[in-house]
């Protein structure tokens, strides 16, 4: 489990805002099956959503921390019954970086138009 510095997490909260909860953990807790499930969503998007059922706080918290240790992720953020969970994959290609739109021509004000 690789801690994460706080620059890293807050970057990893911008991109978990949209994402929604890909696993959800029931009444049966965490199973062989259920593992092997956060392994597969893990594997393919680095960075998932967990919903966790039930009311009981520090059971949330528990299940946050056996998952990251059993999977080797690293915890992002826990809010309400959602867990965000991390692990980087290197076999993913990297986002490629946005490019801004340039303008071809400078903008011109109401005035100039209107003189001519």
């Amino acid at each position: 489990m690789k801690s994460l510095s706080s620059a890293e997490r807050r970057l990893l909260k911008a991109r978990a805002h949209a994402l929604r909860p890909v696993v959800t953990v029931g009444n049966q807790r965490l199973s062989a099956s259920l593992l092997k499930e956060i392994e597969t969503s893990l594997r393919a998007h680095d960075l998932i959503k967990i919903r966790v059922t039930g009311d009981d706080r520090d059971l949330r918290q528990a299940l946050l921390g056996e998952i990251c240790n059993r999977t080797g992720a690293s915890p992002v953020q826990h809010i309400g019954k959602i867990l965000v969970v991390y692990r980087e994959n290197t076999e993913l290609p990297a986002p490629a970086p946005k490019k801004r739109a340039v303008r071809k021509q400078p903008r011109r004000a109401k005035r100039s138009f209107q003189n001519t």
